[in-house]
C-alpha cells in the first residue's frame, strides 16, 4: 500500500487495476511508439522499451482536518460496460481501501474530479440486486459546472448506464453536494483545494494538498500520463474541449515547474508521483518514490 506525506497528511494510493497495454495508443493516439520511445525519461516506469504506455486505474485516499477523504472511486466491481477490459470486474478495491485504514462506512467525503467511467465507479455496489452508495456517510462532491453539463447533454445508452448505476443512485440518496469552483479554485477542508481544470471535461477539477508548508496536486485526468510532460500538445481522444485541454495542462504543468510540488498522476503507472521540471520548452517528471509500501 504505496503512501507519500504531505506534511501531516499522508495520501495512500488504492490499486483497483493496470490498463490493458492498448489503452494507451487508444486514449492519446498521438504518444505513438515513435514518440514515446524518443523519450528516455518514461523507461523504465511510464512506457515498455517498444514505447507501449503504461497506465493504471486508481484512487488516493487521505485524511485532512478530522475528514477521511477519498479522490476518485475508480472503475467499480460488477459494472456492465461497453469496453471488455472494463465490463463486469471482480477486483479486491474496496479489501485494499480498508487495509488502508479507510473502511467505506468510514470515509467522510468522496471527491470526483469529473464523472467518467473510470472516476465513479466505486461510489456504488451491488446490493439486493440494487445498486447502493458504497460511501454511506459520505458527502460526494463534484464541480456545479460538470454535473449540470452532462445534465443537458445527449448521452449514448453506455454512458447512460453508467450514470443509472454509479451516479443517479448517489444523488438519489441525497449523498451528491455539487460545489462552485471559481478561477482561483476553493477550499473545501483544511489542506484540501479544488481547482479548475477543464477540457478533459468542462467541469473537471484537479485536488491540491497543503500543510506545513509542502503542497501536493492530484491530476485526475488533465494530464493523463507523463508523456504529455515532453509533449503537452498530446491530449485525450474523450477530450471534450481538446483546445482548452491543453492549454489547461500547458498552464497546470507551468504554474507546478519548479516549485517541489508533488504530482500524483490518477492514472500514472507507479512509482505514481513525481515533481515536474523544466526541459527546454517543455516538461520533465523527475519519480518520487512512497515513503512506504508494504503488503499484508
Amino acid at each position: 500500500m504505496p503512501t507519500w506525506t504531505v506534511g501531516d497528511i499522508t495520501v495512500h494510493r488504492i490499486d483497483e487495476i493496470p490498463l490493458p497495454p492498448p489503452t494507451g495508443s487508444w486514449l492519446l493516439p498521438e504518444a505513438t511508439p515513435d514518440v514515446v520511445t524518443r523519450v528516455d525519461w518514461l523507461r523504465p516506469d511510464f512506457a515498455d522499451p517498444e514505447g507501449v504506455l503504461r497506465l493504471d486505474s486508481q484512487s488516493f485516499a487521505l485524511e485532512t482536518g478530522g475528514l477521511r477523504v477519498l479522490v476518485d472511486t475508480g472503475i467499480g466491481n460488477g459494472k456492465p460496460r461497453a469496453g471488455s477490459a472494463w465490463n463486469d470486474l471482480r477486483t479486491d478495491y474496496l479489501d485494499r481501501l480498508t487495509a488502508a485504514g479507510f473502511a467505506p462506512d468510514t470515509v467522510d467525503l468522496v471527491v470526483l474530479t469529473h464523472l467518467h467511467t473510470d472516476h465513479v465507479g466505486w461510489n456504488t455496489r451491488g446490493q439486493d440486486g440494487a445498486w447502493v452508495p458504497t460511501f454511506p456517510h459520505a458527502r460526494y462532491l463534484v464541480s456545479r459546472a460538470e454535473r449540470e453539463y452532462w445534465a443537458g447533454c445527449a448521452m449514448d445508452e453506455p454512458r447512460r448506464q453508467m450514470f443509472r448505476d454509479s451516479v443517479d443512485p448517489v444523488e438519489d440518496a441525497g449523498l451528491l453536494t455539487q460545489v462552485d469552483v471559481p478561477a482561483e479554485g476553493v477550499d473545501i477542508a483544511p489542506g484540501l483545494r479544488l481547482l479548475p481544470t477543464p477540457g478533459h471535461t468542462p467541469g473537471h477539477v484537479a485536488v491540491q494538498l497543503a500543510d506545513a508548508g509542502e503542497s501536493a496536486l492530484i491530476t485526475g485526468d488533465c494530464v493523463h500520463h507523463p508523456v504529455q510532460l515532453a509533449h503537452p500538445a498530446i491530449g485525450s481522444c474523450v477530450d471534450v474541449d481538446p483546445a482548452l485541454a491543453e492549454s489547461t495542462r500547458r498552464r497546470l504543468l507551468d504554474s507546478l515547474a519548479d516549485t517541489g510540488t508533488l504530482v500524483l498522476g490518477t492514472h500514472f503507472a507507479p512509482p505514481t508521483a513525481g515533481r515536474v521540471t523544466r526541459q527546454g520548452e517543455a516538461f520533465r517528471l523527475e519519480p518520487v518514490s512512497p515513503v512506504t509500501a508494504f503488503r499484508n
